[in-house]
């Protein structure tokens, strides 16, 4: 195997002393121009790249940034890690995608980051407890957190989130405006449901309306096949004619299942004898077999707000964005 060149060649080619080498090679260093070119010109002839190991010992960074994720089966995932990574990357940070489930919780996730030295942690709508940090396995020195596309509960870690009341407030104006008095509210698992206002501000809205009663159906996870299952059930067992006139889904994969059973099973027309709202506007949802009203999150803005947070451009904070109501055919 070839030999990795070092910064102390690279020093003998360039004339210079090793800490030059790396200085040249690290953002923000005093440098002077001159150097820096003569520095450049040998690790190119060398093909030399710094050291990021020794590197990270020396200024205890490791420029990873860990993403925690539970929820593997919500479509809405995929383009959004695409475009976090992709930001990431371009400030020189390498992201490490950590799977949250049975077998590894965010307790051994916070271990696993607290060994690796990832310089921040996002949690990336998973359902993390403020108990978590109580857990005494866990060193003092944890990471940086930050909540992507979810409320935070826990002190001092910063949510950066579409703004969820005033998502709801248009949402359930729009579906007042068009007649509808008889709603209902397909959330997630409970447990993975507590730290979301999407259900408390649409039942809170409605109430404003004079509509006190909202239906809530639960979902065992956050899956088409699991939406499908919950509306299944809630529609076999309702009367026809007290049935939820509009079924608001906490996002649009249980959304998506809903109006396949809807349509399929019990043959609904859609939206005449039920409407069906997603959130976070996936693509699929908008292909004309779904036609699915949702709401899309301001991805863009909370991705460019929490890179910020992160490389220190801005100060880490909680902050919400507006999103954009997206009306088609199915309410």
């Amino acid at each position: 195997m070839r030999k990795r060149a070092t910064a102390r060649e690279v020093a003998e080619v360039a004339g210079v002393s090793k800490w030059t080498v790396i200085r040249a090679f690290t953002p923000g260093a005093s440098i002077t121009d001159a150097s820096r070119q003569k520095v450049l010109q040998a690790a190119e002839a060398l093909n030399y790249s710094p050291n990021l190991l020794a590197r990270s010992l020396a200024t205890n960074t490791t420029h990873q940034v860990a993403v925690f994720v539970d929820d593997f089966a919500n479509p809405h995932k995929l383009p959004v890690l695409e475009m976090l990574t992709e930001r990431l990357q371009a400030e020189g940070l390498l992201t490490v995608l950590i799977n949250i489930n049975r077998n590894f919780d965010h307790v051994h996730a916070l271990i696993n980051a607290d060994q690796r030295q990832f310089d921040a942690v996002i949690l990336f709508g998973t359902a993390f407890r403020e108990e978590t940090l109580g857990d005494r396995r866990l060193g003092p020195g944890l990471p940086p957190m930050f909540v992507l596309a979810r409320d935070s509960q826990i002190p001092g870690v910063p949510a950066i989130a579409c703004d969820t009341e005033l998502a709801l407030s248009e949402i359930v104006e729009y579906l007042f405006n068009k007649g509808y008095r008889r709603p209902g509210f397909m959330m997630g698992a409970r447990t993975l449901s507590t730290a979301l206002g999407r259900r408390h501000h649409y039942a809170n809205f409605w109430r404003q309306k004079g509509v006190e009663n909202v239906v809530e159906l639960t979902a065992e996870r956050y899956s088409a096949q699991a939406g499908a299952e919950a509306a299944r059930i809630y529609l076999s067992s309702a009367a026809p004619r007290s049935r939820v006139d509009v079924l608001m889904c906490e996002n649009d994969i249980l959304a998506l299942g809903a109006l396949d059973v809807a349509r399929s099973d019990f043959a609904l027309a859609v939206p005449q004898e039920l409407a069906v709202v997603g959130f976070d506007n996936i693509e699929l949802g908008g292909v004309p077999a779904y036609g699915l009203t949702s709401y899309e999150q301001p991805t863009d803005k909370m991705i460019d707000a929490i890179v910020g947070m992160i490389t220190g451009e801005r100060a880490s904070e909680t902050i919400v964005f507006p999103g954009r109501f997206i009306r088609r055919l199915s309410a």
